[in-house]
């Protein structure tokens, strides 16, 4: 295997020359870059990527620490990322916290010895100490949180409150009255703001929503699978059902089809994220959209203006986005005859 000392022989340059062609750290004459080049191409040469890094102080690699890529929420805000990453030329590590203090710091203990050059934090919830974990390393990140949990985090602000009120609404216009909801964790930013959306949008149509329609979820399907089974106890039902997202719904609607029930001549159901596989649900779903995409591009965007050392960069972050209603086939428009 060809060395580096082979390529500056080839070329008849120093190793010092090569290393400059290589990794562009000094300018070098056009010929003395062509030579190199041909050398390297004619011996195979291959450098080392550790080797590369240390001398250039750079892996052209990031770290992303997330609850679960399992969930469809975050699968497609991973790809987001990786697409970026790809684009401008850097490699993911992408570790799984499941919502366990122990592997956030087993996680940022791997990354500072792979040297990533910046870490992308996304977890939907947080352990106590996880921020000072966090502080322990001067790696540039981006630790992105619904709501204000932490002065030091970047917040994502989606507007949470107006997607709640939007679902609501439109299942009001569409002649909904009795509808019950199946919310995250109320502990939660994320849940609470939503629902204090749904409360807004009743409020100001002159309903309420009973007490046993309010059935707290945890963003699984296998939750909203076990609320809508709570919900379908009672005696009077509910004509729409709210999910807080998308996954929850298909719970929602697998509860509803076993018990002989149709979506949505019988029961409508909305959801919340508009991840991929929603439009295919069956019916497809009507949810509300959050740009996936945008979010994963726009935090790591934010994470590379840090590894380039910008100042303005530095200081905690509020990442901005605008729920929109995506209209399918899950609700019902009570309002026309049949």
């Amino acid at each position: 295997m060809a060395t580096i000392k082979d390529v500056a022989k080839q070329a008849g340059v120093s190793t010092t020359t090569v290393s400059h062609v290589i990794n562009k750290t000094r300018f070098v004459a056009e010929d003395t870059t062509k030579a190199v080049w041909e050398a390297i191409k004619t011996l195979n040469y291959s450098p080392s990527a550790v080797a590369r890094s240390l001398k250039i102080n750079t892996t052209k690699s990031i770290g992303m620490i997330i609850t679960t890529s399992e969930s469809p929420f975050f699968a497609e805000i991973v790809l987001a990322v990786e697409e970026f990453c790809y684009s401008k030329g850097y490699s993911l590590f992408l570790c799984n916290t499941q919502n366990k203090s122990e592997k956030i710091q087993n996680h940022l203990d791997m990354l500072i010895k792979k040297r990533v050059d910046g870490i992308l934090v996304m977890c939907s919830e947080y352990t106590d100490n996880s921020f000072d974990i966090f502080e322990t390393t001067n790696i540039p990140m981006v630790i992105m949180d619904w709501g204000m949990s932490d002065a030091r985090a970047d917040v994502i602000l989606d507007h949470g409150f107006d997607g709640g009120y939007l679902a609501t609404n439109h299942l009001i216009e569409n002649g909904h009255k009795d509808i019950a909801v199946i919310t995250g964790s109320l502990d939660k930013e994320l849940a609470r703001t939503r629902f204090d959306g749904v409360k807004k949008a009743l409020t100001d149509a002159s309903l309420s929503i009973r007490d046993e329609w309010i059935q707290e979820g945890d963003f699984e399907p296998e939750g909203g699978y076990e609320c809508m089974n709570n919900l379908l106890k009672h005696k009077e039902l509910p004509t729409a059902v709210f999910c807080f997202n998308d996954v929850m719904a298909l719970g929602a609607i697998s509860a509803i089809t076993e018990k002989g029930l149709n979506v949505p001549q019988d029961i409508s159901v909305i959801g919340y994220d508009n991840v991929h596989s929603s439009r295919f649900y069956a019916p497809p779903l009507t949810t509300v959209h959050q740009s996936k995409s945008r979010l994963g591009a726009a935090a790591l965007e934010l994470l590379l203006e840090r590894i380039e050392n910008n100042e303005k960069a530095k200081e905690p972050k509020v990442l901005e986005f605008f729920p929109e209603l995506v209209k399918r086939k899950s609700v019902r428009n009570l309002t026309i005859k049949e």
